[in-house]
């Protein structure tokens, strides 16, 4: 994370940093943060460390005591004296809870209950699942998302974020089976279907719980009236509508297809929760469910002999999975092979089971270069075999139990097997029975389930599917129409891409936590009907629909209904998630008010698991696209690159962050998951290597800035949190600053009704509204295009770089009682007009610390009752004054060019400032200006601008800023005179080579004609500086020569 914004001089366009400029700034702003950190630990002497060590021992107990005596919902009491630091628990507490009791959370609508016209913000949050708490990935969706609603709530729109939860089928049902086996060592069977769900159930509630409580400690401006979740009785019944609509209208359908069979989890899953290994070749691997200890053989393929059927004739086929040939239906060869040509309508003879298998011709699937140009067929078991099976009308055998042992079909000898032993077993019969060839290397990939870890299984299951294809195709049309925007740009490309070539999807899920399918089987008395055949099955939103649609198949045959024991896939019922909570399918108010909503706020990771299925389901139910904007953020990994993962001990709970956690505390939490010891051991070694010190306190605030910043459009995010750490100094920053400028408030001030200048204002005053003017419109303008990474670095550079570094030391002398009553009231204005203002700039991003502070200002007479709902700052023309920026810009250069006079030469103290000035309107500027300068030069005793050289005191050290200006500084008696002279010898020597340098290229003969103007106006200016230059320093070496 990044401490600062983009510096001066950093590139600009239209007022904002160049993509190159940002960076730049921000890998500078990750080393000043670990520079910042180094020196801290450092700045205090040797003998001093044991009395630092017990200061901060008595600090840290001082923290810990802090308690919230603010009743629930009450507002805090301002009225006490500011805190002598900032302490992020103490400056967060009380203010969510009244904010949720004031209402702010909720939408601000006009009587009728519409928009108001400023217009209308309405997000969905992303139901966290409630598989376990949130992690740092969740804080990022949080972050962003809430500082668009709050800044759109600012800009006085109508708002909503409800919030809510899913129920996540597969992963928490998986979860707490293992935490079942871990503590009990039973298993959901043994509990039976209603024991276990009500386990899960207990499960549900207790992490619901625990993720509300971090939503609300990251400050999520949530409409809690609104909360959903997605196995709620109104939610339900969408899923079952939607489920019913679907088979209405032939977009849902039953049928017998290859599915991806996890053996670990026994359940199908969808290709998007199938993750691809890529293996190099031989390469040996654990799989869930075997001993830890064994190890079996992937990325090698091996080639074996059928013999042909009445001959002694064989045909040699390869396979990267031995045990399938248990389950071959066929071989296949291209038409046009001569090779086989005489074997095509022939068998080949399978040598461990009863089976003849024709030799078919197949120029789809066959490349007669590849291999011996023979393809076995298992039509069962691989998706493309599947094609040729279906093509041939052949044999579809399956082998496979659903626990992963080989079923009678592979054969007595193989009968019970489990699947990976029955690879090796099928490899040495093969062996003995003089029909193996050989195995080789084989570059592969092969299919694991993202959720357990296992080795995915191809195997004929009868399921629920969704034509996708007519749906994507609509989804295509509306993005390309405009409807939709999805950013960033490389989303898009990938969105049109995963549409264009999208699959059937396949919603059955093998669980018992989750929506049952609204399916039922009829079973006809007295007819053997096919349970995998669709037309033998009724859907109903209700038992007495289906019955009464049963009637009618049954066409008055007595019959029973069955309803399906499946659930469907989770992904099913969250892709209904912005109609749904809104009442759909019933005509609410909400859904005609905020449906559709204006943005979706996600992971790019979730692209096609969630949002194309949003905007596939929500067309084709309620004819809308679900959002106008798709927005995906970065992917959080740790430090070092690596994505976060519990067994590397680098997954972070936000809530640490917020308030620290010591590395015991960190190991211990370890235990709390189901990690087994192994992975419990590596973790540590990783938190002791990532957190050697444990996590620093870095307050909400401190985390929110830091994610919001370190989101400039990219994929990745490498979460350093010492440079969170660094955001907490911001605050801590934000907070003195404040603090100290309110003292120059006093108790009679007060701010005017409206912040507009009232021409009283001094040159830094202007300078300064001006500065806060660019600032709103960099940070409005960020928002616009979604680039967070920007809008934090405006609002950052405005705060530390001009009003703290520059305005709030220079307006010190204009609030001296010997100034007149006007200097100071102006000032005073002014800056308060930038504390109101560079708080609410800030609000989006960090809500407590400028509610804390906000609260403390003096009010306006139009002033809401919080920052929250008062106006956002805009561009405003009437803080626009340019001439002050660029006389203050000269104004600042004397200032830099001063201090780094004095530190060249290491004063700090009883520094003495000549500034010779031979323009007229500059030598006025700066006259006027010299208290400013004298004021942000810290050591600084004396300003003096002179029109003549003569006036310098004997020994000054010079710096030349233009043609026009030079700075000196007094340093007789404080530099040996010898060595200064040298130097200043060096310097002239360099500073010729320069000039001529640029008068070389100056003299070439074409130069008028081939150089553009703005180059050679450009060429011209330099000289001059570097004129000047010389003068400057010829003028200081002849002083100290003439003092030698």
């Amino acid at each position: 994370m990044h401490t600062a914004g983009a510096g001066e001089g950093a590139p600009q366009v239209d007022g904002v940093p160049s993509k190159h400029a940002a960076k730049k700034e921000a890998k500078r702003l990750e080393k000043e943060a670990k520079l910042a950190a180094k020196q801290l630990k450092q700045a205090a002497p040797a003998s001093d460390k044991k009395a630092k060590a017990d200061k901060e021992k008595t600090l840290k107990v001082e923290e810990t005591v802090f308690e919230n005596t603010t009743p629930k919902g009450e507002k805090k009491d301002m009225s006490q004296p500011m805190a002598a630091s900032y302490n992020p628990h103490a400056v967060e507490a009380a203010w969510y809870d009244w904010w949720e009791a004031q209402g702010f959370f909720k939408p601000q609508t006009q009587s009728d209950g519409t928009a108001k016209p400023e217009g209308q913000f309405v997000i969905p949050a992303p139901p966290p699942n409630v598989t376990g708490s949130l992690h740092i990935g969740h804080a990022l969706t949080v972050a962003i998302q809430d500082c668009l609603v709050r800044w759109n709530r600012m800009l006085g729109k109508t708002t909503l974020f409800v919030p809510g939860f899913d129920h996540a089928g597969i992963s928490t049902q998986s979860v707490v089976e293992r935490r079942l086996y871990k503590l009990e060592g039973k298993t959901r069977h043994d509990l039976g279907r209603e024991t276990f769900l009500a386990k899960v159930l207990d499960w549900k509630n207790d992490y619901q719980a625990r993720i509300t409580n971090q939503l609300r400690r990251l400050g999520g401006s949530y409409d809690w009236d609104r909360v959903a979740f997605t196995m709620d009785p109104s939610l339900s019944k969408a899923v079952i509508e939607t489920f019913c609509r679907l088979h209405e209208g032939g977009i849902l359908y039953r049928a017998n297809r290859l599915v991806n069979w996890c053996v670990k989890l026994n359940t199908t899953l969808s290709n998007l929760e199938v993750d691809q290994k890529q293996l190099e070749g031989r390469t040996l691997l654990n799989v869930p469910g075997y001993d830890l200890k064994e190890k079996f053989e992937f990325g090698v393929i091996t080639s074996f002999a059928y013999p042909i059927q009445g001959s002694d004739e064989k045909i040699v086929v390869a396979t990267t999975r031995p045990e399938t040939m248990l389950g071959d239906s066929a071989i296949a060869v291209h038409p046009d092979d001569p090779r086989y040509k005489h074997l095509h309508g022939k068998f080949a003879k399978h040598p461990f089971v009863d089976r003849l298998l024709p030799i078919v011709t197949d120029a789809i699937v066959v490349d007669m270069e590849f291999g011996t140009g023979a393809v076995k067929i298992t039509p069962a078991h691989d998706p493309n075999d599947y094609e040729v099976g279906v093509r041939h009308g052949l044999e579809f055998i399956n082998i496979l139990n659903d626990d992963g042992t080989l079923n009678a079909n592979a054969g007595e000898k193989f009968q019970g097997m489990k699947r990976f032993h029955a690879r090796r077993e099928v490899v040495k019969a093969l062996t003995e029975a003089g029909l193996f060839i050989e195995i080789k290397d084989n570059p592969m990939q092969i299919p694991i389930c993202s959720k357990s870890g296992d080795i995915i299984e191809p195997i004929l299951k009868p399921q629920w599917w969704v034509n996708c294809k007519p749906l994507a195709e609509e989804a295509i049309k509306r993005t390309r129409n405009g409807e939709l925007m999805i950013s960033p740009k490389q989303s898009e490309a990938d969105w049109y891409r995963w549409l264009e070539n999208i699959q059937d999807w396949c919603i059955s899920r093998q669980l018992w936590w989750g929506h049952r399918c609204p399916a039922y089987f009829v079973r006809v008395e007295g007819v053997e009907a096919d349970v995998n055949d669709g037309k033998n099955w009724v859907v109903g939103r209700t038992l007495e629909e289906a019955t009464a649609r049963a009637k009618a198949l049954a066409n008055g045959a007595n019959f029973t209904l069955e309803q399906d024991e499946d659930v469907l896939d989770t992904w099913f019922s969250s892709g209904l998630w912005p109609f749904s909570i809104m009442g759909w399918p019933e005509r609410t108010p909400d859904l005609s008010h905020y449906y559709p909503a204006s943005m979706l706020e996600t992971g790019w990771d979730i692209l096609f698991f969630w949002v194309a299925r949003m905007v596939l389901l929500g067309i084709y139910l309620t004819d809308k696209v679900p959002f106008s904007e798709v927005l995906c953020h970065a992917m959080v990994r740790d430090a070092h690159g690596r994505k976060m993962s519990k067994s590397l001990g680098n997954v972070v709970d936000p809530l640490d962050v917020i308030y620290g956690l010591p590395l015991a505390d960190l190991h211990k939490k370890l235990y709390e998951g189901n990690l087994d010891e192994k992975e419990i051991t590596k973790a540590i070694a990783g938190q002791k290597k990532d957190f050697p010190r444990g996590i620093p306190e870095c307050g909400t605030d401190g985390l929110r800035f830091a994610l919001c910043a370190y989101s400039g459009g990219g994929r990745d995010i490498n979460l350093d949190i010492l440079r969170v750490e660094g955001y907490r100094k911001f605050c801590n920053k934000i907070f003195n600053a404040t603090k100290f400028a309110m003292l120059k408030l006093d108790s009679t001030f007060i701010p005017n009704a409206l912040p507009t200048p009232t021409g009283n204002e001094s040159l830094v005053e202007k300078w300064i509204l001006h500065k806060l003017n660019i600032a709103s419109a960099n940070v409005n303008s960020s928002f616009e295009q979604r680039n967070f990474m920007a809008a934090t670095t405006a609002v950052y550079n405005f705060w530390l770089y001009e009003l703290c570094d520059v305005f709030i030391e220079a307006m010190k002398p204009m609030t001296d009682p010997a100034v007149t009553l006007e200097t100071r009231i102006s000032a005073q204005q002014t800056l308060y007009t930038c504390l109101d203002y560079g708080l609410r700039l800030l609000h989006p991003f960090m809500p407590f610390v400028t509610e804390e502070l906000w609260q403390r200002l003096p009010r306006r007479i139009n002033d809401g009752p919080s920052i929250m709902v008062s106006r956002y700052p805009t561009q405003d023309a009437s803080f626009v004054f340019d001439d002050a920026e660029s006389q203050f810009e000269l104004v600042f250069s004397v200032v830099r060019t001063g201090r780094s006079l004095a530190a060249s030469y290491n004063l700090q103290s009883d520094i003495q400032l000549f500034i010779h000035a031979s323009d007229i309107a500059e030598t006025a500027l700066l006259e006027s200006q010299a208290p400013t300068i004298g004021s942000l030069i810290k050591g600084c005793t004396k300003v003096a601008v002179i029109g003549d050289l003569s006036q310098l005191p004997p020994g000054c050290g010079s710096t030349a800023l233009s043609p026009t200006v030079a700075v000196y500084l007094a340093v007789q008696g404080f530099i040996d005179l010898e060595a200064e002279v040298a130097k200043l010898e060096k310097k002239i020597h360099a500073v010729n080579l320069n000039l001529d340098k640029l008068l070389k290229v100056m003299s070439q003969p074409d130069y008028r004609d081939s150089v553009p103007t703005t180059v050679q106006q450009a060429n011209e200016d330099k000289q001059k500086v570097l004129e000047a230059e010389i003068a400057a320093l010829e003028q200081s070496k002849s002083m100290f020569q003439k003092l030698q």
